[in-house]
């Protein structure tokens, strides 16, 4: 595994190289078609919470914090036990957590299925099998965390739409699943990219994918700022 430090080393050689280490493998200045199943918005305001894996949680973090409808988010790690849920044990890759992020949204703002079409647009590549990018082991996989059967079936749905209309050039790997626990990452993960703009991986994996979000999504682009 390719360790996010040791990759600050090889980026001056990639930007020569003009190699796209974080670019979604739809890269297109459109979003993705949105899904045919979904929830309508709620009457009321509410809380409502999605889970999503998609390589590393500062970048997916740094999406979902800049969507509107969106009230907070938190980089943690789910698919593993709480005992091993912390970054040192995770990436040795032996404890079944995938870097993830909890979403809180209120539904009448933004739908689930909105949200699952940032994920598959802008947040993550889910064609890429165990990896993102730079990043390889299974902690980085594509995955969806489901906290009822409507997320189920939404999710379920969505991939079989995207997959029936070969949106993506190769296989959807993305993981749906139960979420059977989320623990929260230890603090300096969270708003990493935020708080370290000038960060080598952060410019190159992340900061493209804040660019296509508000790009791609400008009605639900919002700016980002901790405690607002």
């Amino acid at each position: 595994m390719i360790s996010r430090m040791a990759f600050v080393v090889a980026l001056a050689i990639a930007a020569l190289l003009a190699i796209p280490l974080a670019r979604n493998a739809h890269a297109a200045s459109a979003p993705i078609p949105a899904p045919i199943a979904d929830l309508p918005l709620a009457q009321a305001p509410g809380s409502e919470t999605a889970v999503f894996a998609g390589g590393c949680f500062w970048g997916t973090q740094s999406v979902f914090e800049r969507v509107k409808g969106v009230s907070k988010t938190t980089a943690g790690y789910a698919g593993g036990s709480a005992a091993t849920a912390t970054y040192d044990q995770v990436t040795t890759e032996t404890t079944g957590h995938a870097e993830s992020v909890e979403v809180v949204y209120d539904p009448s703002k933004i739908t689930y299925g909105q949200l699952l079409r940032i994920f598959f647009s802008v947040a993550h590549d889910p064609t890429e099998l165990n990896r993102q990018g730079p990043d390889v082991g299974t902690s980085y996989r594509s995955a969806i965390f489901y906290l009822d059967d409507n997320q189920k079936r939404i999710a379920e749905t969505y991939i079989a739409q995207l997959e029936s209309e070969k949106v993506f050039r190769r296989p959807i790997v993305t993981e749906v699943t139960p979420l059977k626990g989320f623990y929260r990452a230890e603090d300096y993960h969270q708003d990493y990219a935020y708080y370290h703009p000038d960060n080598p991986y952060i410019q190159v994996c992340d900061r493209p994918k804040v660019e296509a979000l508000k790009k791609q999504f400008p009605e639900l682009f919002v700016e980002y700022k901790p405690g607002h």
